[in-house]
This record gives structure tokens, C-alpha cells and sequence, in this order.
């Protein structure tokens, strides 16, 4: 039985719900702003209500396309998709969420609270890129919000999960702030940078993971392990998927190549069934492609590729002196660099390191390297997916942070 009920606030695709799921704490209602996330989320839920009630082969035939997704959330209880709170958080907005979650809840007590607002406010990138430094940003200010839904909810601890740009804008100002209005809340905390790579996800992704519990508990930051991360992108987390050349690939159905790996059946990212989806590549037009085989050539012989240092005719941007590192290939021999929502936008940060592929990653292979199950399903389309994976928290890490919190309470 799942005693253990949270909230995820700023959920996104549910990354961190994800792991506290998969530790068996129940989740009363997820809360996000974006449409096609929440879609995911409504997915998710509904595929974690199958699994619970031995009905898969329901969620089976929605990824073979047998089954509408109407058809498909339909085949759950409307509380379980309804759990989804389509709802930006605002001072408007928060107490017809309270009044939803309420609802939902049932008089259950509410355990732990998750969640981080969105990190671009927060981002060194972000205030590199705008000329107010971000302060301005409405971003700066929804931790204000969160701090609500803790004096609402009064659950035993939380997770507060950001970037590590946090700590540092406005001079610290603005996690001063933060902690001043935990404490006034009524929370101890403590926080740390953690890095993903130390959970086993094959990304060196650091983020502030800030753990409070109430001040009548006798706890203290938990401690995590650091393990030595020996897998390799290429031979451990793709080795199976089919190989593309750019433009190819499909979000529905595709078949593995080969056997599974020792890294993919530990983590359990290739799971319970035998294909998957959602492994397109975006198309490039001959200038990426000729830009991607040299910056492959740089990365082989130990260098990344600097953008003003390409032969004339393949620079189109007029700012080389700043952001040259816009071409940057995944290491395939080690670990990948943070993937962020940009990729999105284009997959020039993000190379495939085979040089006969010679494209950007796929979705499915985002998703790898942020630790999403093969099993999980991005809605949207594949713009909408690639932002969805580039803003989660990897599902792995989360699932180490969510079996501590579990031992505490």
C-alpha cells in the first residue's frame, strides 16, 4: 500500500515524480503551466495505474498506435488523469489549485512536496544573455509560491530542486531570501550541489537539491554515495537503437538492433518491453552537416570545436566572439555535457558522436541520457519532447533522492 502522499509543483514532464514513484510514494496531484506536459504527465499516470492493476498491454497498444489517446485515458479512473493540474502558479491562480488538490486529496495528509520552480530566472546562461541581469525576471520570485503550498500543506519534508545559479544571483541575495522564508515557514533544510553522474546517469548535470523537513523532526541532510560512474555513452546507453542519418528515424514504434546492454538492464532504462519509440533525429540542412563533421573531427582529436575558427563559408552568425562553443559533440566515450531545453531549439550542442550517423541526437536519445525509461512516452511531437527531456530532473537521480526521503520518514 502507498501511505506516502506528495505534491510536485512545477512538474514538468514529471522527471522527479518519476523517481519518488518509483520508491512508492504516491503522488495526489501534479501541478504545470505547459499543455503538452502535462499531457506527458496524464500518460504517465495513467501508465503507472495499469502497471499497479496488471493491465500494460492497454498502454502497449496506445504506443503501437492500435488505440486513440482518448481511448486510451479512458481506460483509467478520470481521477487518475485529473490528478494533472494544468495551472501556471500564480498569486491569481494558487488557492483554485488548493481547492483542486483538496479534492483530489480526500483528507489524505500530504507527506513531502517536490518540485522546483523554473531555473532560467535563476540560470548563469539566462543573465549572461539579458542585459537586466534577470532581476526583473517574475521567475526570480515563485519560490514565494512554493513557501505557500508548504504553509498550506504543512507536509513533513520537502525537495527543492534548482541550478546552481541559484545560489549566486543577485550576489546571493535572492537564496538568502529563500531560506529566510523556509524558516519562517517553520522548515529546517539543508542543501547541496549534487551532480546526476553520481546517481548513474551518464550526464554530468549539477543541480542544488535543497531537502527541509519540519522542526520538530531530528533530521539531518542525507548523505549519498559517490559512485564511480565506468559506462560510456556509446557502447553502454546507445549501442542498441538502430542507427539514422539526420531527418530520419519515427516517434512511434521502433525496434532495438541488438541486445540489451549491463548499464541499460541496471538502470532499468530499457525495461519491460521489447521496442521502443520516439527515436527521430531532426533534419540539418548541408551546412550543420558539414559543420558537425568537423567539429566530430576536432572532438576525436581532443578538442572541441571553436565556431570562429570554421572556414568562412560555413559561418552564418555575425557573433564570433561569444557562444563559439555552440557546436559541441556528446562524448561518446564518457559522459554527456548538461542537456538544457535549448535542444529544443536545434541540436547543434548536442552531436552524435558516430561519425557515419552524423547528426544530432534523437529524442530517444535525450531521454536516455537524462535516464527516462524506454517505456516513457513524450507527447507533443518532437519539439515539444526534446524541451519536455532538456527541463526535467533525471529520473534516476531523483529515484536516489526519493529512497533517502523514504528511509528518513
Amino acid at each position: 500500500m502507498k501511505t506516502l502522499n506528495y505534491i510536485d509543483l512545477f512538474a514538468g514532464a514529471g522527471g522527479l515524480s518519476e523517481g519518488f514513484s518509483k520508491q512508492g510514494f504516491n503522488p495526489i496531484a501534479h501541478v504545470e503551466m505547459n499543455k503538452l506536459a502535462c499531457d506527458t504527465l496524464k500518460t504517465r499516470v495513467a501508465f503507472h495505474y495499469l502497471k499497479e492493476n496488471n493491465k500494460l498491454d492497454i498502454y502497449y497498444k496506445y504506443l503501437k498506435e492500435e488505440i486513440s489517446r482518448d481511448e486510451f485515458w479512458n481506460s483509467v479512473p478520470k481521477s487518475e488523469i485529473n490528478s494533472v493540474i494544468n495551472s501556471e502558479i500564480s498569486k491569481t491562480t494558487i488557492n483554485g489549485i488548493f481547492d483542486q488538490i483538496n479534492g483530489l486529496a480526500k483528507n489524505k495528509k500530504i507527506d513531502l512536496i517536490i518540485g522546483g520552480p523554473p531555473c532560467q530566472a535563476y540560470s548563469i546562461v539566462g543573465r549572461a544573455r539579458d542585459p537586466k541581469n534577470m532581476e526583473d525576471d517574475p521567475r526570480n520570485f515563485l519560490y514565494k509560491l512554493y513557501v505557500r503550498f508548504l504553509e498550506e500543506y504543512n507536509p513533513k519534508m520537502f525537495v527543492f530542486e534548482n541550478v546552481p545559479g541559484i545560489l549566486s544571483a543577485k550576489n546571493g541575495e535572492h537564496f538568502e531570501k529563500i531560506k529566510k522564508a523556509l524558516t519562517k515557514a517553520g522548515y529546517n533544510f539543508d542543501f547541496k550541489i549534487l551532480n546526476a553522474n553520481n546517481f548513474g546517469v551518464l550526464q554530468n548535470r549539477k543541480r542544488v537539491i535543497l531537502i527541509g523537513w519540519k522542526e520538530n523532526l531530528k533530521f539531518e541532510y542525507p548523505t549519498f554515495a559517490t559512485k564511480e560512474n565506468k559506462y560510456k555513452i556509446l557502447n553502454d546507453l546507445f549501442s542498441d537503437l538502430p542507427s539514422l542519418q539526420n531527418g530520419q528515424g519515427s516517434l512511434g514504434l521502433v525496434n532495438y538492433k541488438k541486445e540489451t546492454t549491463e548499464y541499460l538492464k541496471k538502470t532499468a532504462i530499457r525495461n519491460c518491453i521489447d521496442f521502443t519509440t520516439q527515436h527521430i533525429a531532426r533534419p540539418n540542412n548541408q551546412n550543420d552537416l558539414e559543420i558537425y563533421r568537423i567539429a566530430i573531427e576536432e572532438w576525436n582529436r581532443g578538442k572541441r570545436l571553436d565556431y570562429a575558427t570554421l572556414p568562412k563559408h560555413l559561418i552564418k552568425h555575425k557573433n564570433i566572439t561569444s557562444f563559439t562553443n555552440r557546436f559541441q559533440v556528446v562524448d561518446g566515450g564518457g559522459c554527456c555535457h548538461t542537456v538544457v531545453a535549448h535542444i529544443a531549439m536545434d541540436g547543434h550542442y548536442y552531436i552524435h558522436p558516430d561519425k557515419k550517423q552524423n547528426r544530432s541526437i534523437t529524442v530517444r536519445e535525450a531521454a536516455r541520457i537524462q535516464s527516462f525509461p524506454d517505456d516513457f512516452y513524450f507527447e507533443g511531437g518532437r519539439t515539444a519532447a526534446f524541451k519536455q527531456i532538456g527541463n526535467a530532473v533525471p529520473p534516476l537521480m531523483a529515484n536516489g533522492i526519493a529512497k533517502k526521503i523514504l528511509e528518513m520518514l
